[in-house]
């Protein structure tokens, strides 16, 4: 397969998902209670997700001849079609609509790249913070923000463990609390002492990838949409992301778009597995 993977294309995806963004901020500043309405898996949808949509499915289609989008927001072909794909967008437009819409500022915009069923190419950005993450297969991971731009790496646990310093657990602000819990007395346990840091949407595989957190457990349903451009940025800075029997995550393999439950590990030299494996 031709490597389409290159500096000016990531740049290119990130000034999409900032003009995304934009839209976004539009809904989301305006006065007055957010409109919510609901689509057929219950989940929440408001005019700000529809309206990144609008500009990044477009925009994506257009980047690479022939490479199809595949947006939690619009139409889903059936597996018989997507799973002749070899490479694909695969977007989530507003990542943490119930963030969104308790205006915590705890969501993002999502776009990633697949090809064979790996995340090759991530874009991750915050519209409120005007914070993006991004990273790419064998170039690297970066954050930019309104000081430019820097590399971002995961951390190694063995300085943390020496200094008898927190390890740094991210979960998520709405889902799977009780597993997570009995995880979290099982790694102290055997490790000492943790911080637990709650949030929303991919800001939490976000936290590894830029070494602020050593470990993401996800013990709780999550679609492909939501995860993938993340995951390509936690790659790209040197974690991992595999599911319980810990297999790296792969994308579109399968009729559905639902994830196995998952874990993001920042040092993998460190013998999480024994841990983390019951």
């Amino acid at each position: 397969m031709e490597n389409v993977v290159t500096r000016e294309l990531l740049d290119k995806v990130i000034a999409i998902s900032v003009a995304a963004g934009e839209a976004i901020l539009e809904v989301y500043n305006a006065s007055g209670d957010i409109e919510v309405d609901t689509k057929s898996d219950d989940s929440p949808v408001t005019a700000a997700d529809l309206a990144a949509h609008k500009i990044l499915a477009p925009a994506l289609a257009e980047l690479l001849d022939g490479v199809p989008v595949l947006s939690e927001e619009g139409q889903m072909p059936g597996y018989d079609v997507r799973g002749q794909w070899d490479r694909y967008w695969i977007i989530d437009p507003l990542d943490g609509t119930k963030e969104f819409i308790r205006r915590n500022g705890e969501f993002t915009v999502n776009v990633a790249l697949i090809e064979n069923g790996e995340p090759v190419m991530g874009v991750v950005h915050v519209p409120v913070l005007d914070i993006t993450y991004a990273g790419a297969k064998s170039a690297g991971a970066f954050k930019r923000d309104a000081t430019g731009e820097k590399e971002i790496r995961v951390r190694a646990m063995q300085p943390r463990l020496d200094n008898r310093e927190p390890i740094e657990i991210v979960a998520s602000r709405s889902h799977g609390a009780g597993a997570v819990d009995a995880l979290l007395e099982r790694i102290e346990g055997s490790l000492g002492e943790t911080g637990l840091k709650n949030m929303g949407s991919s800001l939490k595989l976000c936290l590894v990838a830029e070494g602020a957190a050593d470990l993401y457990p996800r013990l709780a349903p999550t679609c492909e949409w939501d995860t993938a451009a993340a995951q390509a940025v936690v790659e790209a800075a040197g974690g991992i992301v595999v599911d319980e029997q810990f297999n790296l995550l792969r994308y579109n393999q399968k009729e559905e778009l639902l994830n196995p439950f998952f874990y993001v590990i920042g040092d993998q030299s460190f013998n999480w597995k024994t841990l983390l494996v019951s």
